[in-house]
C-alpha cells in the first residue's frame, strides 16, 4: 500500500505563493488544503484538528494573538514560515524557515519540520486542552499518528530516496541545486552580520542537504563557487578579499551540523549504526 500523505494546512494570503507552494508539494507525499488566514483559522485549526499533520505559514499572516490561541488550544503543529530569514520565530522554536525563492525545497523542509517537532518534544502540547476531558484519550496524539506514517520514530529515521538529489530528473535536480545555491548565498551574507538570521538559513541547507542526501563533495562545490564570485566582484570593486577566508567558518559549520544530522539518523540500537551513518560521499568503513 502506498504510504499515506500528510495532510498540511496552508495558511498563505498570498495567491501566487499558495499556487507555488501547491505546485512544488504536487505529486509527492503532502496533501496541501488551504485554511483562510483571514477568516477565524484558529476556530477552524481546532475543528480540524484531527485532520491535520503540519503547518504550512506565510511570514505576517498571523498575529501574535492568534498563535497564542493555537498554543493555549494545544493546536501546535510541525510548521513551515516561508517568508524572509530575519532570524525571528514565527510560531514555536521547532518551526524551519524557508525564503519564497527557495521553495525547491519545501518538501525537504516539512520533512525537517515534523522531524524537529518530535525530536525537541513539542509533542507534549499536541494534546486537547484539560477541559476538553470528554474528548477520547486517542483523539489527538499526533506523535503517534505523525510516526505511524512516515516511520517508527520519525522521518529523521526514513529519508525517501526517491527524492535524493541523484534520483531527480535532471531538470529537477538542477532546480534544486541552484535552490540550496541561493540558501547557502543568504547563510554567507548574514554569517557574520546577523548570526540569528544566518542560523535559520544554515538550519534550511543542511535540512534539504540531508533529505536529498546531497554529496558532501558538492557542498564544499557551493560554498567555493561563491566565495571565488564574491573575490571577483569585490577585485572589480578595487576591495581587499583577504577576509573572505574567515567564511571557511561557515563551511566548517555547515559540515558539524550535517555530521550530526548523520549521527543522528541511525536508531542508537540499529546494528553498526555506527558504519551505516557516514555521510554521503564518504568512504565505507566496512
Amino acid at each position: 500500500m502506498p504510504e499515506p500523505a500528510l495532510t498540511i494546512a496552508s495558511l498563505i494570503r498570498n495567491t501566487r505563493l499558495q499556487e507555488a507552494c501547491s505546485r512544488w508539494l504536487a505529486g509527492g507525499h503532502c496533501q496541501m488544503v488551504w485554511v483562510d488566514p483571514a477568516r477565524n483559522p484558529v476556530g477552524e485549526l481546532d475543528q480540524r484538528r484531527d485532520e491535520f499533520d503540519a503547518v504550512l505559514l506565510e511570514q505576517g499572516a498571523l498575529d501574535r494573538q492568534n498563535y497564542q490561541s493555537l498554543t493555549d488550544l494545544g493546536l501546535l503543529l510541525p510548521a513551515v514560515v516561508i517568508g524572509e530569514v530575519s532570524g525571528q520565530i514565527e510560531f514555536h522554536d521547532s518551526e524551519v524557515h524557508l525564503p519564497p525563492d527557495q521553495l525547491e525545497q519545501l518538501s525537504y523542509s516539512l520533512d525537517a519540520a515534523v522531524s524537529r517537532f518530535l525530536q525537541r518534544g513539542l509533542v507534549s502540547a499536541g494534546s486537547p486542552p484539560a477541559d476538553q476531558a470528554s474528548a477520547p484519550p486517542d483523539r489527538w496524539k499526533l506523535a503517534n499518528r505523525l510516526k505511524g506514517r512516515l516511520g517508527f520514530v520519525g522521518v529523521f529515521y526514513k529519508r525517501d530516496p526517491a527524492r535524493f538529489l541523484r534520483n531527480l530528473p535532471e531538470i529537477d535536480r538542477e532546480e534544486l541545486v541552484n535552490s540550496l545555491e541561493r540558501t547557502y548565498r543568504d547563510l554567507l551574507l548574514s554569517y557574520f552580520r546577523d548570526p540569528a538570521a544566518a542560523n535559520q538559513a544554515l538550519e534550511s541547507f543542511v535540512n534539504t542537504a540531508f533529505f536529498s542526501d546531497l554529496p558532501i563533495t558538492k557542498t564544499v562545490e557551493i560554498h567555493m563557487n561563491l566565495i571565488d564570485g564574491f573575490s571577483k566582484q569585490l577585485k572589480l570593486e578595487g576591495h581587499k578579499n583577504d577576509f573572505l577566508q574567515d567564511y571557511r567558518l561557515a563551511l566548517l559549520d555547515v559540515m558539524a551540523h550535517l555530521c550530526e544530522m548523520y549521527r543522528r539518523s541511525i536508531p542508537p540500537d540499529a546494528p553498526f549504526a555506527g558504519l551505516q551513518a557516514q555521510p554521503p560521499g564518504q568512504p565505507s568503513m566496512a
